[in-house]
Protein backbone atom coordinates (compact mmCIF):
# COMPACT_ATOMS: atom_id res chain seq x y z
CA UNK A 1 0.00 0.00 0.00
CA UNK A 2 1.36 3.99 -0.40
CA UNK A 3 1.16 5.13 2.19
CA UNK A 4 1.63 8.73 1.19
CA UNK A 5 -1.88 8.46 -0.28
CA UNK A 6 -3.72 6.65 2.80
CA UNK A 7 -1.60 9.64 5.49
CA UNK A 8 -2.39 12.54 2.89
CA UNK A 9 -6.17 11.30 3.40
CA UNK A 10 -5.94 10.86 7.29
CA UNK A 11 -3.92 13.89 7.65
CA UNK A 12 -6.61 16.19 6.00
CA UNK A 13 -9.41 14.54 8.61
CA UNK A 14 -7.29 15.28 11.54
CA UNK A 15 -6.73 19.13 10.28
CA UNK A 16 -10.75 19.33 9.37
CA UNK A 17 -11.33 18.13 13.12
CA UNK A 18 -8.74 19.96 14.40
CA UNK A 19 -9.70 22.85 13.19
CA UNK A 20 -13.30 22.57 14.28
CA UNK A 21 -12.62 21.66 17.77
CA UNK A 22 -10.44 24.38 18.00
CA UNK A 23 -13.27 26.97 16.81
CA UNK A 24 -15.56 26.66 19.21
CA UNK A 25 -16.06 26.25 22.54
CA UNK A 26 -18.35 23.77 22.23
CA UNK A 27 -17.09 20.93 19.86
CA UNK A 28 -20.48 18.52 20.15
CA UNK A 29 -22.25 21.67 18.53
CA UNK A 30 -19.26 22.48 16.11
CA UNK A 31 -19.65 19.07 14.50
CA UNK A 32 -23.30 19.01 14.39
CA UNK A 33 -22.79 22.24 12.84
CA UNK A 34 -20.76 20.77 10.33
CA UNK A 35 -23.78 18.19 8.97
CA UNK A 36 -26.63 19.04 6.90
CA UNK A 37 -28.21 16.50 5.23
CA UNK A 38 -29.77 18.39 2.60
CA UNK A 39 -26.82 20.11 1.89
CA UNK A 40 -24.67 17.18 1.44
CA UNK A 41 -27.19 15.53 -1.02
CA UNK A 42 -27.36 18.69 -3.25
CA UNK A 43 -23.29 18.93 -3.04
CA UNK A 44 -22.36 15.35 -3.52
CA UNK A 45 -25.09 13.98 -5.62
CA UNK A 46 -24.84 17.25 -7.68
CA UNK A 47 -21.38 16.85 -8.53
CA UNK A 48 -21.81 12.93 -9.39
CA UNK A 49 -24.78 13.41 -11.51
CA UNK A 50 -22.50 16.04 -13.16
CA UNK A 51 -19.52 13.87 -13.77
CA UNK A 52 -21.89 10.73 -14.84
CA UNK A 53 -23.42 13.53 -17.19
CA UNK A 54 -19.98 14.15 -18.88
CA UNK A 55 -18.83 10.97 -19.09
CA UNK A 56 -19.64 7.15 -21.25
CA UNK A 57 -21.03 4.86 -18.56
CA UNK A 58 -18.09 2.52 -18.72
CA UNK A 59 -15.73 5.45 -18.37
CA UNK A 60 -17.19 6.49 -15.35
CA UNK A 61 -17.42 3.06 -13.68
CA UNK A 62 -13.74 2.77 -14.19
CA UNK A 63 -12.76 6.45 -13.21
CA UNK A 64 -14.86 5.89 -9.81
CA UNK A 65 -12.67 2.29 -9.13
CA UNK A 66 -9.49 3.90 -10.00
CA UNK A 67 -9.03 5.80 -6.87
CA UNK A 68 -7.62 2.26 -5.48
CA UNK A 69 -4.74 2.74 -7.93
CA UNK A 70 -3.56 5.59 -5.49
CA UNK A 71 -3.56 3.19 -2.45
CA UNK A 72 -1.41 0.33 -4.43
CA UNK A 73 2.16 0.47 -4.11
CA UNK A 74 3.39 -1.25 -7.64
CA UNK A 75 6.78 -0.92 -7.56
CA UNK A 76 8.33 0.03 -10.83
CA UNK A 77 12.22 0.03 -10.94
CA UNK A 78 14.15 1.48 -13.82
CA UNK A 79 17.42 0.65 -12.59
CA UNK A 80 15.68 -3.45 -12.80
CA UNK A 81 14.17 -2.65 -16.18
CA UNK A 82 16.96 -1.26 -17.90
CA UNK A 83 19.62 -4.36 -16.39
CA UNK A 84 17.52 -6.67 -17.87
CA UNK A 85 17.12 -5.16 -21.05
CA UNK A 86 21.28 -4.54 -20.66
CA UNK A 87 21.34 -9.05 -20.47
CA UNK A 88 19.24 -9.24 -22.74
CA UNK A 89 21.37 -6.86 -25.36
CA UNK A 90 24.75 -9.25 -24.24
CA UNK A 91 22.47 -12.23 -25.07
CA UNK A 92 21.63 -10.89 -28.53
CA UNK A 93 25.52 -9.69 -28.74
CA UNK A 94 27.22 -12.91 -28.00
CA UNK A 95 24.23 -15.53 -29.35
CA UNK A 96 22.10 -13.91 -32.00
CA UNK A 97 18.86 -12.13 -32.20
CA UNK A 98 16.84 -15.65 -31.55
CA UNK A 99 18.68 -16.29 -28.96
CA UNK A 100 16.52 -13.73 -27.00
CA UNK A 101 13.48 -16.17 -27.94
CA UNK A 102 13.91 -18.40 -24.69
CA UNK A 103 15.44 -15.49 -22.45
CA UNK A 104 12.24 -14.13 -22.83
CA UNK A 105 10.21 -16.67 -21.13
CA UNK A 106 11.94 -15.51 -17.76
CA UNK A 107 10.41 -11.84 -18.75
CA UNK A 108 7.45 -11.40 -16.49
CA UNK A 109 7.14 -7.60 -18.09
CA UNK A 110 4.62 -8.48 -20.58
CA UNK A 111 5.49 -5.18 -22.67
CA UNK A 112 8.68 -6.14 -22.68
CA UNK A 113 8.42 -9.79 -23.27
CA UNK A 114 5.90 -8.57 -26.57
CA UNK A 115 8.97 -6.58 -28.22
CA UNK A 116 11.49 -9.29 -27.25
CA UNK A 117 9.36 -11.19 -29.43
CA UNK A 118 8.54 -9.03 -32.43
CA UNK A 119 12.32 -8.58 -32.59
CA UNK A 120 12.84 -12.43 -32.66
CA UNK A 121 10.15 -12.62 -35.46
CA UNK A 122 11.93 -10.49 -37.39
CA UNK A 123 9.78 -7.76 -37.53
CA UNK A 124 10.84 -4.26 -39.34
CA UNK A 125 12.31 -1.89 -36.71
CA UNK A 126 9.94 0.59 -37.77
CA UNK A 127 6.70 -1.71 -37.29
CA UNK A 128 8.52 -2.38 -33.92
CA UNK A 129 8.33 0.88 -32.79
CA UNK A 130 4.60 1.69 -34.18
CA UNK A 131 3.32 -1.22 -32.11
CA UNK A 132 4.82 -0.56 -29.29
CA UNK A 133 3.87 3.19 -29.23
CA UNK A 134 0.83 2.29 -30.42
CA UNK A 135 0.15 -0.07 -27.21
CA UNK A 136 1.67 2.90 -25.30
CA UNK A 137 -0.81 6.04 -26.46
CA UNK A 138 -3.56 3.58 -25.83
CA UNK A 139 -2.28 2.51 -22.22
CA UNK A 140 -2.07 6.24 -21.80
CA UNK A 141 -5.33 7.19 -22.79
CA UNK A 142 -6.91 4.72 -20.65
CA UNK A 143 -4.89 6.33 -17.95
CA UNK A 144 -6.11 9.98 -18.92
CA UNK A 145 -9.56 8.70 -18.93
CA UNK A 146 -9.47 8.41 -14.94
CA UNK A 147 -7.59 11.36 -14.48
CA UNK A 148 -10.31 13.38 -16.18
CA UNK A 149 -12.91 11.76 -14.47
CA UNK A 150 -11.48 13.05 -11.16
CA UNK A 151 -10.58 16.28 -12.81
CA UNK A 152 -13.99 16.80 -13.71
CA UNK A 153 -15.36 16.18 -10.25
CA UNK A 154 -12.99 18.62 -8.64
CA UNK A 155 -14.14 21.13 -10.94
CA UNK A 156 -17.89 20.28 -10.71
CA UNK A 157 -17.69 19.78 -6.44
CA UNK A 158 -17.27 23.73 -5.70
CA UNK A 159 -20.08 24.85 -8.42
CA UNK A 160 -22.44 22.40 -7.08
CA UNK A 161 -21.09 23.76 -3.82
CA UNK A 162 -22.38 26.82 -4.25
CA UNK A 163 -25.43 25.79 -6.42
CA UNK A 164 -26.54 24.86 -2.84
CA UNK A 165 -25.72 27.85 -1.34
CA UNK A 166 -27.66 30.43 -3.87
CA UNK A 167 -30.27 27.72 -3.17
CA UNK A 168 -29.95 28.17 0.75
CA UNK A 169 -29.90 32.16 0.27
CA UNK A 170 -32.62 32.12 -2.03
CA UNK A 171 -35.14 30.09 0.67
CA UNK A 172 -33.54 32.46 3.19
CA UNK A 173 -34.24 35.99 1.57
CA UNK A 174 -37.94 34.93 1.25
CA UNK A 175 -38.09 34.52 5.36
CA UNK A 176 -36.17 37.50 6.64
CA UNK A 177 -38.91 37.73 9.75
CA UNK A 178 -37.16 36.54 12.05
CA UNK A 179 -33.46 37.96 12.79
CA UNK A 180 -32.64 35.48 14.97
CA UNK A 181 -33.13 33.05 12.35
CA UNK A 182 -31.03 34.56 9.37
CA UNK A 183 -27.78 33.30 11.23
CA UNK A 184 -28.28 29.64 11.49
CA UNK A 185 -29.53 30.16 8.13
CA UNK A 186 -26.85 31.88 6.35
CA UNK A 187 -24.85 28.96 8.22
CA UNK A 188 -26.43 25.83 6.86
CA UNK A 189 -26.27 27.85 3.45
CA UNK A 190 -22.70 28.15 3.56
CA UNK A 191 -22.07 24.70 4.30
CA UNK A 192 -22.45 23.20 0.44
CA UNK A 193 -19.70 25.69 -0.69
CA UNK A 194 -17.52 23.90 2.08
CA UNK A 195 -18.54 20.48 0.68
CA UNK A 196 -17.42 21.33 -2.08
CA UNK A 197 -14.19 22.61 -1.81
CA UNK A 198 -13.79 19.15 0.82
CA UNK A 199 -14.39 17.37 -2.46
CA UNK A 200 -12.22 19.03 -4.87
CA UNK A 201 -9.27 19.44 -2.31
CA UNK A 202 -9.67 16.75 -0.19
CA UNK A 203 -10.54 13.91 -2.87
CA UNK A 204 -10.25 14.75 -5.87
CA UNK A 205 -7.11 17.02 -6.96
CA UNK A 206 -4.98 14.76 -4.87
CA UNK A 207 -6.01 11.51 -6.52
CA UNK A 208 -5.95 12.82 -9.83
CA UNK A 209 -2.40 14.15 -9.18
CA UNK A 210 -0.80 11.03 -7.83
CA UNK A 211 -2.35 8.99 -11.07
CA UNK A 212 -0.71 11.56 -12.97
CA UNK A 213 2.66 10.93 -10.85
CA UNK A 214 1.74 6.81 -11.63
CA UNK A 215 1.08 7.49 -15.23
CA UNK A 216 4.20 9.59 -15.48
CA UNK A 217 5.94 6.86 -14.30
CA UNK A 218 4.30 3.43 -16.37
CA UNK A 219 4.79 5.81 -19.36
CA UNK A 220 8.81 6.24 -18.69
CA UNK A 221 9.43 2.93 -18.15
CA UNK A 222 7.59 2.05 -21.76
CA UNK A 223 9.42 4.40 -22.84
CA UNK A 224 13.29 3.11 -21.94
CA UNK A 225 12.11 -0.24 -22.81
CA UNK A 226 10.40 0.85 -26.59
CA UNK A 227 14.03 2.40 -26.43
CA UNK A 228 16.25 -0.88 -24.90
CA UNK A 229 14.80 -3.21 -27.16
CA UNK A 230 15.14 -1.37 -30.67
CA UNK A 231 18.50 -0.76 -29.60
CA UNK A 232 18.92 -4.53 -29.34
CA UNK A 233 17.61 -5.19 -32.77
CA UNK A 234 19.96 -2.82 -33.98
CA UNK A 235 22.79 -3.99 -32.48
CA UNK A 236 23.95 -1.80 -30.62
CA UNK A 237 26.98 -1.88 -27.75
CA UNK A 238 25.46 -3.19 -24.39
CA UNK A 239 27.38 -0.27 -22.67
CA UNK A 240 26.17 2.22 -25.10
CA UNK A 241 22.36 0.58 -24.98
CA UNK A 242 23.20 1.64 -21.23
CA UNK A 243 24.06 5.15 -21.18
CA UNK A 244 21.23 5.67 -23.64
CA UNK A 245 18.67 4.07 -21.47
CA UNK A 246 20.24 6.02 -18.16
CA UNK A 247 19.36 9.43 -19.40
CA UNK A 248 15.86 8.98 -18.87
CA UNK A 249 16.98 8.67 -15.53
CA UNK A 250 17.60 11.37 -12.79
CA UNK A 251 21.38 11.95 -11.82
CA UNK A 252 21.26 10.16 -8.01
CA UNK A 253 18.85 6.94 -9.79
CA UNK A 254 21.55 6.89 -12.80
CA UNK A 255 24.39 6.28 -9.92
CA UNK A 256 21.81 3.48 -8.67
CA UNK A 257 21.36 1.83 -12.46
CA UNK A 258 25.14 1.69 -12.69
CA UNK A 259 25.65 -0.05 -9.42
CA UNK A 260 23.24 -2.91 -10.52
CA UNK A 261 25.32 -4.20 -13.15
CA UNK A 262 26.62 -2.73 -16.75
CA UNK A 263 26.92 -3.95 -20.07
CA UNK A 264 29.50 -5.85 -21.49
CA UNK A 265 32.23 -4.98 -23.66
Amino acid sequence: MDLASLVGMLLGVAMFIIGVMTSTDNPVAGFQAMFNLPSIVITLGGSISGVLGANKLDDFISGFKSIGLTFKNDVLDPAATIKNIIDLSNTARKEGLLALEEAANGIEDDFLKKGIMLVVDGTDPELVRGIMETDLSCVEDRHKKCIAFWEKWAELGPAWGMIGTLIGLVLMLQDMQDPNAIGPKMAVALLTTLYGSLIANWLCNPTASKLKVNNAQEMMMKEITVEGILSIQAGENPRVIEEKLKSFLAPSARQTAAAEGGGDE
